[in-house]
């Protein structure tokens, strides 16, 4: 995605291009999404989701299903801020109202919640510690971690960004396909699920003992608050609000913006699809195996106990196919954070002063020397608590905090920053308000069971 020639984050008159026309004409310009779910996948489909299924059943797969419907239409509202103005995700934040220590509180506190997604990093490169150490005993677990710390620092390092996204997406469908077949499958076994099961997790109950994992699980499947934030790079990068140009007065700029913020929906849509489908049958799996077995996966033990999912559906001869996947699915979740979060850091290096964000050479050099360090602190985390299942979960949980803020900023976007001439249906504000409530609601409905419910 990074382009030689061209400043990504820059405008330029000569790449203002006018949208394409219809659904048909509109694929080859999609994308972003489809990135967002390759890094979605290991985290939070793979892992917390399987989780909270093999802790509650079938009952908490409202919160699953809530979690990936709602939180589309923030990531909407941070694309088309990005297409109107061609700002990146700290800029933007920065222009928050409220108190300022030489940049907005918004960016302080997202630097205080990053604390604990260095942790959930950690446990996502644990997992592909575990998996390769199954599949190949005979390495060391610091070995095997060092390897993984510097093979994602290369790729980012070395800017590999295409190969690696068209790899990962690929790995990632036929990983999906081999899951949806086990859901299929395991209706021939003795783990074979109802249609009251479903439905008995459609009636939004939350028992107190799955409350934190819930929790978690709602902050870090489907698109958490970093990847909502991450979006805005990826759409840049491709090019969305270079194609609309500066926003200038007239029809003309009104046009393309809602032609290319349209072309954005449907990239968004597409992708909500995709993980709605994958994390659905990732719940089941885990409902269904591993619930009925009364095993949840954790500790050393946890892929171990994943891959069971597979072998209890399709047979033994799945593990090592299950092993492979969860490797390239884990390895993709790398990547592309590690890649996002560069990108953020040195966006918000560019709001301190310490660089030039929007000088190419300056922002290529920070996100060079954070693609190195970040995966090393990943991998001493790992090594360190060797809980890969527990640091994914704390994780989800810095994310749900997250996702606060990125409901205020995107409250904010909408009503205060947009332009009028791109202001959306009243049924696309009813959807927006709809999922601010179903977040901060799920929010307080966990708090209370956690705290006033167990008494």
């Amino acid at each position: 995605m990074e382009r030689k020639q061209k400043d990504p984050y820059a405008f330029d008159d000569a790449e203002i291009k006018e949208p394409p026309k219809g659904l048909w004409a509109s694929l080859r310009f999609l994308g972003p999404g489809l990135v967002l779910s390759a890094s979605v996948v290991g985290s939070g489909e793979l892992i917390a989701t399987t989780v909270l299924g093999a802790k509650a059943g079938f009952v908490t797969l409202w919160v699953i299903l809530v979690s990936c419907l709602v939180k589309v239409v923030l990531q909407l509202e941070f694309g088309k801020h990005a297409i109107s103005t061609g700002e990146p995700t700290m800029v933007a934040l920065d222009s928050l109202p409220g108190p300022r220590f030489k940049v907005s509180w918004a960016i302080w506190a997202w630097l205080g919640i990053y604390i604990v997604k260095f942790i959930q990093e950690g446990g996502v490169l644990g997992g592909v510690v575990l998996a390769l150490r199954i599949a190949f005993p005979g390495l060391q677990d610091a070995w095997w971690a060092l390897i993984v710390a510097v093979s994602v620092s290369l790729l980012v390092f070395r800017g590999y960004y295409v190969f690696i996204q068209g790899a990962a997406v690929v790995m990632t469908a036929l990983f999906t396909l081999l899951t949806l077949a086990c859901v299929v499958f395991l209706q021939f076994t003795p783990y074979a699920f109802s249609l009251a099961d479903v439905g008995s997790g459609l009636s939004f109950r939350l028992p107190a003992a799955a409350v934190i994992v819930a929790i978690g699980a709602f902050g870090i499947t489907g698109i958490g608050g970093d990847e909502i934030m991450h979006y805005v790079y990826w759409c840049l990068e491709k090019g969305y609000a270079r194609f609309t140009g500066a926003r200038r007065e007239g029809e003309e700029w009104v046009r393309r913006a809602k032609g290319w913020i349209r072309v954005m929906h449907r990239d968004a849509v597409l992708s909500m699809v995709v993980y709605t489908i994958v994390t659905a049958a990732f719940y089941l799996l885990g409902a269904a195996v591993l619930h009925g077995q009364g095993e949840v996966p954790q500790g050393h033990g946890a892929v171990e106990t994943l891959s069971r999912m597979y072998t209890e559906s399709l047979g033994g001869w799945a593990k090592g196919v299950f092993l492979a996947g969860a490797v390239v699915v884990l390895f993709s979740t790398l990547f592309a954070a590690l890649a996002a979060w560069s990108r953020q850091f040195a966006d918000t290096a560019g709001r301190l002063g310490i660089i030039d964000f929007f000088n190419p050479r300056h922002r290529r050099l920070f996100i060079a020397v954070f693609a190195w360090i970040s995966p090393i602190i990943w991998c001493v985390l790992f090594l360190a608590i060797r809980a890969p299942v527990l640091m994914i979960l704390l994780g989800g949980v810095g994310t749900s905090i997250m996702l606060l803020l990125v409901v205020y900023a995107a409250v904010y976007f909408r009503h205060k920053r947009l332009p009028v001439e791109l202001k959306p249906s009243k049924a696309y504000d009813l959807w927006l308000w709809l999922s601010v409530l179903a977040i901060v609601a799920l929010g307080i409905y966990g708090l209370y069971q956690q705290f006033i419910g167990k008494s």
